[in-house]
């Protein structure tokens, strides 16, 4: 495996660095030459790119830089989602590894990224460490997009989005865990192509695990930019949710079940509104805080652009409302318990240190 000069094999954190990629051509440049120009300090590394099928020049890209850095290393994924990719990754080169560290092609990653996460997982005594991420955008909508997601509109306060707050969670944004969890719970679930990383939190937290958020190291993510593309994302996000709460009863937050609780009742409201005009209150009182938040955001970041945040957070929360219930409906899913346990590999395989 290769070892940095400045890390001593007898003692490194042996890192597998897996970055799953879809056309990424845009990205991928930029996102290996940032790591590679920062290495922790304290690890030696790997670094897998595994491919769902690019039909762009991303896997060429790739090649390139690997036929030059012995660090990095291409994979074919023909399952081509990422939950697969980081299983694929962790089932062929696992066994070398102590920590797993997931970086998405299209983030942004701050300065000395991986050994603060290794630094926080060795200081916090967790498993896994998650951190926040921070929409950015572009063009208007994608700044509208951001600006809301950020937002208790955006996100229900949930503390991966825009939280500023380190401590131990249930849930956030996957960066590290330590490659013994990650295999004992068995990776992730492939049956999942959204909200396979909240599924694998509920295995860990079943089976022991600590998660620690660590709101000091942030990621950039740049959303859709555009309406439909906003409103695919968001409805596959609900459905995999619901798939989450029913296999792990107890996971689901208010803020999730109030996302759909709001929609059934909206549309029950403009329903029955000729008999009963009252209830079109609450759809009102709903599209007045929208308004509002358009207002404010206009307001806030100094920009017209701001004005589209209203109508942004109206198709996440209606996209997400209905994915999740269009996979109460059309789903069935069992519950999961720690019996059901699947390692990645047998534990005896491990290759010693």
């Amino acid at each position: 495996m290769p070892v940095e000069p400045s890390a001593s094999p007898a003692a490194a954190t042996r890192v597998l660095l897996v970055i799953p990629t879809l056309n990424e051509e845009a990205h991928i440049d930029g996102l290996l030459a940032g790591l590679l120009a920062d290495p922790p300090a304290s690890a030696s590394w790997r670094i897998v790119v595994v491919d769902g099928g690019s039909t762009d020049g991303t896997v060429e890209k790739v090649q390139a830089v690997a036929a030059q850095q012995p660090a990095v290393q291409w994979v074919h994924n023909p399952a081509r989602i990422q939950s697969a990719a980081l299983n694929l990754a962790a089932r062929q080169f696992g066994r070398e590894a102590d920590v797993l560290i997931r970086c998405d092609a299209h983030a942004v990653y701050p300065a000395g990224f991986c050994q603060r996460l290794l630094d926080t997982l060795a200081g916090s005594g967790a498993d896994a460490v998650v951190v926040p991420m921070d929409s950015i955008g572009h063009g208007c909508l994608e700044r509208a997009v951001a600006w809301v997601s950020n937002s208790p509109v955006g996100t229900g306060g949930s503390a991966h989005r825009g939280g500023h707050r380190s401590g131990f969670v249930d849930h956030g944004h996957h960066a590290a865990f330590r490659m013994d969890m990650f295999r004992r719970a068995g990776g992730y679930d492939e049956s999942f192509t959204h909200n396979e990383d909240a599924e694998l939190d509920c295995r860990q937290r079943a089976l022991g695990a600590r998660i620690y958020l660590d709101a000091d190291i942030r990621l950039g993510y740049h959303p859709r930019s555009s309406l439909p593309a906003l409103a695919r994302q968001y409805f596959r996000y609900g459905a995999g949710r619901s798939r989450t709460a029913r296999r792990h009863p107890g996971s689901l937050r208010l803020r999730q079940l109030a996302v759909p609780a709001h929609l059934l009742l909206s549309v029950l409201a403009v329903a029955i509104s000729p008999w009963f005009a009252g209830l079109l209150a609450w759809p009102a009182f709903y599209v007045g805080v929208l308004l509002l938040t358009s207002l404010l955001m206009a307001v806030r970041h100094r920009s017209a652009c701001g004005l589209l945040a209203g109508v942004a957070a109206a198709t996440m929360h209606t996209a997400w409302a209905l994915g999740f219930l269009s996979g109460l409906v059309g789903r069935r899913e069992q519950a999961w318990q720690p019996v059901l346990a699947a390692p990645l590999w047998p534990a005896e395989t491990r290759a010693p240190a």
